[in-house]
């Protein structure tokens, strides 16, 4: 639809102009108010339609012109509207749309484009850096935001230097209020204009494919908000959302809930990701508060919600809408990434459509999130009572194929910054906080850090500011930040880390249940049978003389130490690896005796 929906600048008998477009069945009248009429109403007037679409040519319409659509209501109201599939927007508070040409732009991601197409993901290294654009780092010359072309060659640099394949963007959508991160989006054609024009955001998606970094933007099809300008109410009638508050309202968020049954609305959302996709390159949606859509009962009580026509409580109409969303995004653009931020039980997400899934390429494992946390956030003399808390994920792992996220969610609201959440005193803090990253890379599932993360900022998020940058050049900080580069290169280099992420055939316990110990060891292996082995320490008690066993004879050297000193660690380990015995232990009719560092990991690999 936005080839024709929106504002298009054309020429008309001689003249230039835009040709407008929206959609308004229930309007009495629709005209274009803008900054060349003195934003007049019912000066430049649209023609109706059967269709509900009002459309009509504007003359002297220009690149950049504001505009905004009166809606006469049959009421006789009259409200001034932003444009639903405006390409550009102003820059908020300021609330009008932006006449733009998408045209012009010259892409150079031609051999990024084409492997993307032969690439199979579920098989690959996926590390994912999650980013919010306006707070990662701030210019220091009085202005607020460093534009989409500023950010581009920073954040490629810093990402290749720390080893990610791809950075996830909070929403660049426009939206109006800073606080809601962008989840709560007015312009779902349009790139936010805090960072630049809709050529400078084409260009930061170029850059990236250039240099080998892929693109991921959180895309939200779940609600959206109450502002006048938005599309609520946006012919005076429940146009997108449903007349019914108990339909058509999130009482969580104060936003409106799209209306998936109605074939427009249905439409537009679906041409919103497919623009995405098409216009911009981006290569894939990481879609926000999929349960929400779910369940019609979502965060609702008893009386708060309506079924569905069979009496249930999931929400048919939205459901459709995914399905159709993953088919028609996946058949014409291979290589794509669709993943779901889905936090129940929901069967099938990343199954697909015709294997009666969803159709997500992957989902967020919200549980080993949640179980994992908890586990580090705990003193680890109690951690012996809660081994499940690490062990119990592994008995769903593969129902899914799912993306170990550590996210912005878990930096906000009084959670503190990760390094802030872990136990012990200063040295312990980082020890455990490198042990939970070496954890997340080895048990199967893709990667997700958001930024900040990987230096151990200590302070939680906050949207208003840059990362605190100044703890560059402290040694516990710059240890962390190797540590994790070294782990994303060793993920890159080691196919048991991905290539069976998705498969039970990838990985073995080895030990999971010496609750005495709090000591838990694993295999992974890649396609061919080759194999490494994790070994994680989670008490600040060293183990010398930890006997596991081990898939093969030979000799097992360290690949990754947690406590190496260069991470900041205390250098306790095996002088670079161990000699197997032919001694059974674990099932295995070899096995290796190790010196486990203390809140230590060690990552081995038969010679």
């Amino acid at each position: 639809m936005y080839d024709w929906l929106g504002a298009h600048l054309d020429t008309r008998d001689g003249r230039d102009g835009a040709h407008f477009a929206v959609w308004a069945p229930n309007a009495a009248e629709v005209s274009v108010i803008s900054d060349g009429n003195g934003w007049t109403p019912g000066r430049d007037l649209l023609h109706g339609s059967d269709s509900g679409v009002w459309s009509g040519f504007v003359s002297g319409m220009r690149q950049g012109a504001k505009y905004k659509y009166a809606i006469h209501t049959r009421e006789g109201h009259v409200l001034e509207k932003a444009d639903p599939v405006a390409f550009a927007a102003e820059h908020p508070p300021q609330t009008a749309s932006i006449v733009f040409d998408l045209g012009g732009y010259q892409w150079n991601d031609s051999a990024w484009m084409a492997r993307r197409r032969e690439t199979d993901w579920h098989r690959r290294p996926l590390a994912t850096y999650e980013v919010h654009l306006g707070s990662w780092k701030r210019p220091h010359d009085g202005r607020r935001y460093f534009s989409y072309r500023e950010l581009a060659p920073m954040l490629c640099d810093y990402a290749h230097e720390m080893g990610y394949t791809h950075l996830q963007l909070m929403p660049v959508t426009e939206f109006p209020f800073d606080g809601s991160w962008g989840y709560q989006a007015t312009g779902y054609f349009a790139p936010s204009s805090r960072y630049g024009t809709p050529h400078d955001f084409m260009y930061f998606v170029d850059y990236c494919h250039q240099h080998d970094l892929g693109v991921l933007i959180d895309w939200v099809p779940a609600h959206f908000p109450t502002d006048a300008h938005g599309l609520g109410r946006f012919d005076g009638t429940a146009l997108y959302e449903h007349a019914d508050s108990r339909l058509g309202f999130h009482p969580d968020w104060n936003t409106y809930i799209f209306n998936y049954g109605r074939n427009e609305v249905r439409d537009f959302l679906l041409g919103s990701a497919h623009f995405w996709c098409d216009r911009y390159h981006v290569d894939g949606l990481r879609v926000d508060a999929v349960a929400s859509m779910l369940y019609l009962d979502y965060s609702r009580k008893e009386g708060e919600w309506v079924p569905n026509c069979y009496g249930g409580r999931e929400n048919l109409e939205a459901i459709q809408f995914l399905k159709d969303l993953n088919v028609s995004l996946h058949g014409q653009h291979p290589g794509l990434l669709t993943i779901a931020e889905e936090s129940t039980a929901w069967g099938g997400v990343s199954h697909p459509v015709y294997a009666g899934g969803l159709g997500f390429n992957m989902k967020w494992d919200m549980g080993w999130m949640n179980d994992t946390l908890r586990y580090m956030q705990r003193q680890p003399v109690h951690r012996r009572f809660h081994q499940n808390d690490l062990s119990f994920r592994m008995i769903y792992a593969f129902t899914e194929n799912f993306v170990l996220p550590l996210s912005h969610d878990e930096v906000v609201h009084g959670k503190r910054a990760l390094i802030s959440q872990m136990p012990g005193d200063y040295w312990q803090q980082f020890a455990n906080l490198r042990l939970l990253y070496a954890c997340q890379y080895a048990m199967p599932g893709k990667k997700l850090l958001f930024m900040g993360g990987e230096f151990a900022q200590w302070t939680e998020w906050n949207h208003d500011s840059e990362l605190d940058w100044a703890l560059f050049g402290h040694k516990q900080h710059d240890g962390l930040r190797r540590f994790v580069g070294d782990l994303n290169r060793i993920y890159h280099e080691q196919p048991p880390l991905y290539e069976q992420d998705f498969s039970g055939e990838g990985f073995r316990w080895i030990q999971c249940d010496d609750h005495h110990n709090s000591v838990f060891a694993l295999v992974r292996y890649a396609l061919d049978g080759d194999e490494l082995v994790f070994v994680g320490n989670f008490t600040p008690v060293p183990r010398e003389g930890y006997r596991i066993g081990v898939p093969r004879a030979g000799f097992y050297r360290e690949l990754l130490n947690s406590d190496a000193g260069v991470y900041g660690g205390g250098d306790v380990g095996n002088g670079g690896g161990r000699q197997s015995e032919p001694v059974e232990s674990h099932g295995f009719s070899h096995s290796v005796v190790l010196d486990l560092p203390p809140l230590g990991a060690l990552l081995l690999k038969s010679a």
